[in-house]
């Protein structure tokens, strides 16, 4: 039976509403190159509704040009950003596409043998994305486009003979100058307005790049804050602007919604393109850029010279990798937005004995925790936000720290994420960003107590986890089942009750502020002035997730969290009074009679022929065996389940 919400979304979608969510229509998925015919599966109907695949080399620059190739020219007929030639056909480069993905041969550009590869897939849509393909006749052309909306962003090429990549950006079109070229490092260009709305855009006859006669041409036409998309299609997925940097090369881009995909280029002077995207690295420690006039490898900017870094409503630019006091345009495209319907959408508890070792989770990881099951160890802790080689431990305060040489998070791949620095039989847990489940921030803090920041969990978080990545300190953990005045109270790194009368989740001393649904408020000891941060929010999702509390009775105690097939991951802490931070999960073993158990805040091996929790359909028990840290009566305990 169809659930409501997508009932909901077809009524919505039939009425004119709705037209799906950034996942539906856009993927970036990475992979290695096996030298065989190679299907990449990425979620993205390009069969059906029709698209584009772009595909760049990542860890090589001899030989490795950008690939194009989209259904309207047909599979197989490749275009190059940082060429000038015409379109190729070559199957062994690129093979078909797919309802959930497309196929490459055995070409290097796309499928060598150990090379690493970037691809992004834009679906045709109605406010995000469409292909027109035209001949000219030497005179001005209205073209026409399915967009429904405005274009911000139309890409020009001439398939059947050499010429440049002629771009039309919203930004530009002001000015005297409006167009720009993708395959060069020029300045703007041009003298002439070009007329573009919601049916047509224009195209010039005296220019070669776009309508010489008897020349055939593609079009690649972006929307720009259009909406249409989201649970109520009140969202805009895809964006189009500019900026202008300070005396720094700073500036700060407001979007709206936090970005997976973003593609710059100076316009006011000379100066390469950049891609960044979450998959690769566009993080707080580091910006991974490809360029699409060039076949450069893959560029990696750390410390002070980073190049963006995505927020919860645009992102940022930083110098002095970018010019000071310098135009960019930017098209940008949102983050993952989908509300999931099951756990195993968002969460994967996965062990191995395999090292390196490699975890199927069937979503692209935003948070992993990893440790040894039988030998003493911490939980290394890992994000997305963070970047790919950065680290903490839940049982300590340090700060975080980065792995050696050849260990690091690969958190790269939709199927599986690797993590090369255990020595043992290892625990490995998995989840994913999503509305109404569980979100991650990072920020820099400001010393002032109250400070809004927001984020994308689109409801009021029940749990928070926060942690200094600058400087040793506590994890600060926010629980609303705590018995304590509103604030923070409990350390995911100790043993201590929550205590009453801290706010660093809050407002000013003396004054608690709850979270809401766009925003939490810092003080105390997730706020210090300079030092950087890491957020984790969590929520209850109707048959997903369930942040509680329950009150000990001694006895066998069924908590009910509304599963209809119990969980899968279980985390339980006594919040009146000492206790350990538990957790519990399928892999290892939730049933009765054994539940072997690690703790969060130790280091200590897991524990073995035990029976404190047993399954439960809705949830889980706790039963009468448990010690006090779990189920003494009256005492009061919060948890995290996952079904």
């Amino acid at each position: 039976m169809p659930s409501t919400k997508k009932l909901l979304q077809a009524a919505a979608g039939s009425a004119g509403g709705t037209l799906g969510y950034v996942e539906d229509v856009f993927s970036t998925y990475l992979y290695t190159g096996t030298g065989a015919a190679h299907t990449i599966t990425n979620g993205i109907d390009l069969s059906g509704e029709g698209g584009l695949t772009w595909i760049k080399t990542r860890n090589t620059g001899t030989s490795a040009w950008h690939s194009l190739s989209d259904t309207e020219r047909g599979a197989g007929n490749i275009l190059r950003s940082d060429l000038t030639n015409a379109q190729n056909f070559d199957t062994a480069e690129f093979t078909s596409f797919n309802s959930d993905g497309f196929t490459v041969g055995n070409d290097a550009q796309t499928n060598g043998s150990g090379r690493t590869y970037a691809s992004w897939s834009f679906r045709k849509a109605e406010k995000f994305f469409d292909i027109q393909t035209w001949t000219g006749n030497g005179s001005d052309q209205d073209i026409s486009h399915n967009l429904g909306s405005t274009p911000g962003f139309v890409i020009i090429k001439a398939t059947s003979t050499t010429g440049n990549w002629s771009c039309w950006h919203s930004a530009l079109n002001a000015s005297s100058r409006n167009y720009i070229l993708l395959n060069s490092t020029s300045r703007d260009g041009g003298n002439t307005v070009r007329d573009v709305n919601s049916s047509t855009f224009e195209v010039y006859g005296n220019y070669p790049d776009e309508g010489s006669n008897g020349v055939s041409y593609v079009g690649y036409v972006f929307a720009s804050d259009a909406g249409g998309f989201g649970d109520d299609g009140s969202e805009s997925i895809i964006k189009c602007g500019s900026v202008t940097t300070d005396g720094s090369g700073d500036a700060t881009v407001a979007l709206g919604f936090e970005p997976q995909w973003v593609m710059l280029k100076r316009t006011d002077g000379a100066g390469t393109w950049a891609i960044l995207d979450t998959m690769r690295g566009y993080d707080h420690s580091s910006s991974k850029r490809l360029m699409p006039n060039v076949a450069d490898a893959e560029e990696n900017y750390t410390g002070t010279n980073i190049l963006g870094v995505p927020t919860a409503t645009g992102f940022t630019t930083s110098g002095p990798v970018l010019d000071a006091n310098s135009d960019y345009i930017y098209i940008a495209i949102r983050r993952p937005m989908k509300t999931p319907e099951a756990g195993t959408e968002v969460f994967s508890p996965n062990a191995t004995t395999t090292f390196p070792a490699t975890m199927t989770t069937g979503f692209p990881v935003d948070l992993t925790m990893t440790r040894t099951r039988t030998a003493v160890n911490y939980f290394f802790t890992g994000d997305r936000l963070r970047g790919n080689t950065q680290y903490f431990s839940t049982a300590t305060t340090n700060a975080e720290a980065a792995f050696g040489a050849g260990n690091e998070w690969l958190l790269d791949s939709n199927t599986t994420i690797t993590q090369q620095n255990s020595t043992g039989g290892v625990i490995n847990y998995n989840f994913k960003r999503a509305t109404g489940f569980m979100d991650v921030v990072a920020y820099t803090g400001n010393g002032t107590a109250g400070t809004a920041q927001a984020h994308n969990l689109g409801v009021v978080p029940e749990m928070m986890i926060g942690k200094n990545r600058s400087n040793s300190s506590n994890w600060m953990v926010y629980h609303t089942g705590a018995t304590y005045t509103a604030g923070a109270g409990l350390k995911l790194n100790t043993t201590a009750a929550g205590v009453s009368n801290t706010y660093d989740f809050g407002n000013a001393s003396g004054g608690a502020q709850r979270p809401d649904a766009s925003s939490v408020y810092l003080g105390g000891n997730v706020n210090s002035t300079n030092d950087n941060y890491i957020l984790y929010l969590f929520a209850t999702l109707a048959g997903v997730s369930k942040v509680g509390s329950y009150t000990g009775t001694g006895s066998d105690l069924n908590v009910d969290c509304g599963f209809s097939a119990g969980a899968r991951w279980i985390m339980i802490k006594r919040s009146d009074s000492t206790g350990d931070w538990y957790v519990w999960d399928s892999v290892r073993g939730i049933t009765a009679g054994n539940d072997p158990y690690l703790l969060l805040n130790s280091t200590a091996a897991e524990v073995t022929n035990t029976d404190y929790v047993d399954p439960l359909s809705s949830g889980f028990t706790v039963t009468s065996s448990a010690p006090a840290a779990l189920n003494a009566s009256g005492g009061t305990y919060i948890f995290l389940a996952i079904a």
